[in-house]
């Protein structure tokens, strides 16, 4: 009873923060109608060969998330926050995803990169691999490997890039051009002797092999490119960024070495050294960051902050990319962090939308898994996202924060009680919420994530899939790879390197 008076309560306290304008029934009746017509006009399917494929990933990026960021968004702007929308979810065509791995319920990021980058399911920590291999197993690999998309465009004649905001090394990038067992074995420095023995390659020594003429490259692990104690261009005193290889190996080096002759290739590890360049005359671009994820926190966050904003790691994508990845803090349970980037990925996909055509240009924004992130607690419109719920517990009596976690280092006891988060600043960019269960790092969540699409096909993408669909319907979209019976001699030419809008896209 008192529960329900207090929500009563509540309700009526909330009534003064509707705008105007929602007290109007014509004012919902007016914004359906609007949607209809939209809808309605999606009745003509744009089914134009894509001369550009463009997949955004947005690391963990789950359902929760995305209403979070929306409402972010909205609050950043000084709206309330829940009226609204993301650049992605403008899109006019949303599928569900299942993300499960073939041997676990919910996933890990190497097995789902494998399925949305080269179109088969695997098991939880290997890439580019069949579900035939076992995770650290290197004598299970040979002969199951499988390609990306990324393969099948390069093989169709397109310039392709990848750009993460994390080491290009990690699981996630990493399947668009590597086959591993482990998707720890960023170097040789990483890998144990009977896989070193067995002659399978570290992801580093992958990236400059398997597909030497990938346009773009832009991410973070520049440790994994250089020899063992190697001491850091940027950080020459700090031990955790010196080099990794056991081999000697120095890969930029041999990344260069790798380009046909009278091709320009340009290794860039500073943002002032990118801005530098004379980018019309550069065919091949490797711009590598430290090695350590978490080093682009929004600005202001960590110390080093990000040398390129995520906005601006768009620039490998007009006509050209088709991978971008952005890793979100969530792991940590730092949720403002994460809901930050979330909105900064979101920027970059608005500026995507408004330098290419849905006439001719496929985009796809997806997550790779979700995570143990939820917010609720009876909110009143507008609240913070990142403020207290209404409430206080009715079993300890303490209040707490909508964004919760199910599980990570955000649990805490104080005196044999839940920390009251009243006496800490849960605004603070570093505070980890509240969980319930004690975790050095919060799990990944097993739930489908959401598949947003737009240009020629986006129609394919519907409904609920299994998630190694999705780059099936992004190459029948372009004509590429195996399945291209559809196809005729009116398809249009594969994309041209246009590395001139880099420039323009730096400056943003």
């Amino acid at each position: 009873m008192k529960a329900l008076l207090f929500l009563l309560l509540a309700q009526l306290c909330s009534a003064s923060l509707v705008p105007e304008r929602e007290k109007d029934p014509e004012y919902w009746r007016r914004q359906a109608q609007e949607t209809l017509r939209n809808a309605l006009r999606l009745q003509r399917l744009n089914q134009n060969v894509a001369k550009n494929l463009i997949l955004f990933l947005g690391d963990g990026m789950g359902v929760s998330t995305v209403t979070a960021a929306r409402i972010l968004k909205g609050q950043l702007q000084h709206g309330q926050g829940e009226e609204s929308l993301l650049e992605m979810e403008k899109f006019p065509y949303v599928a569900l995803a299942k993300t499960y791995n073939t041997n676990a319920q919910v996933p890990d990021s190497a097995g789902t990169a494998t399925a949305y980058l080269c179109g088969v399911k695997a098991n939880e920590g290997t890439l580019g691999v069949s579900a035939g291999v076992t995770r650290d197993r290197c004598n299970t690999t040979k002969g199951q490997e499988v390609t990306s998309i990324l393969r099948w465009a390069k093989d169709a004649g397109k310039a392709v890039g990848i750009v993460t905001t994390t080491r290009v090394t990690h699981a996630t990038p990493s399947a668009a051009y590597a086959h591993s067992a482990n998707r720890d074995w960023y170097s040789d420095g990483e890998m144990p002797l009977d896989a070193l023995e067995g002659g399978c390659k570290d992801i580093a020594r992958q990236l400059v092999e398997n597909i030497p003429d990938i346009e773009v490259i832009m991410g973070g692990g520049r440790k994994y490119m250089f020899p063992k104690n190697a001491s850091d261009v940027e950080y020459p005193h700090e031990e955790k960024h010196r080099g990794t290889r056991l081999d000697r190996r120095n890969l930029v080096q041999a990344w260069h070495n790798a380009k046909p002759p009278g091709k320009v290739a340009k290794y860039v590890w500073h943002r002032k050294e990118l801005l530098a360049l004379n980018l019309s005359r550069v065919d091949f671009l490797l711009v590598q960051f430290p090695a350590q994820p978490g080093c682009w926190i929004h600005p202001g966050w960590r110390k080093e902050g990000p040398r390129i904003s995520p906005v601006s790691y768009l620039i490998s994508l007009k006509h050209l990319g088709q991978h971008e990845e952005q890793d979100l803090p969530l792991p940590f349970s730092f949720a403002k962090q994460a809901l930050h980037e979330a909105v900064e990925l979101d920027r970059a996909i608005g500026l995507a939308t408004r330098l290419t055509s849905a006439q001719d240009t496929l985009s796809v924004v997806t997550a790779d898994h979700s995570h143990v992130f939820t917010f609720g607690g009876y909110t009143p419109r507008g609240n913070p996202i990142f403020g207290l719920a209404p409430m206080q517990s009715d079993v300890d009596r303490k209040p707490f924060t909508s964004i919760l976690y199910g599980n990570g280092p955000g649990y805490k006891i104080v005196a044999g009680e839940r920390e009251n988060v009243s006496a800490v600043d849960f605004a603070h960019a570093d505070y980890q919420a509240q969980s319930a269960v004690p975790l050095r790092q919060e799990t990944h969540g097993g739930e489908d994530v959401a598949v947003f699409a737009r240009g020629p096909m986006a129609h394919l993408l519907h409904g609920v899939h299994e998630q190694n669909y999705i780059p099936h319907a992004m190459a029948y979209a372009a004509c590429i790879g195996s399945n291209r019976a559809h196809c005729n001699s009116g398809a249009r030419p594969a994309a041209p390197l246009l590395l001139p809008f880099l420039a323009l896209l730096l400056l943003l």
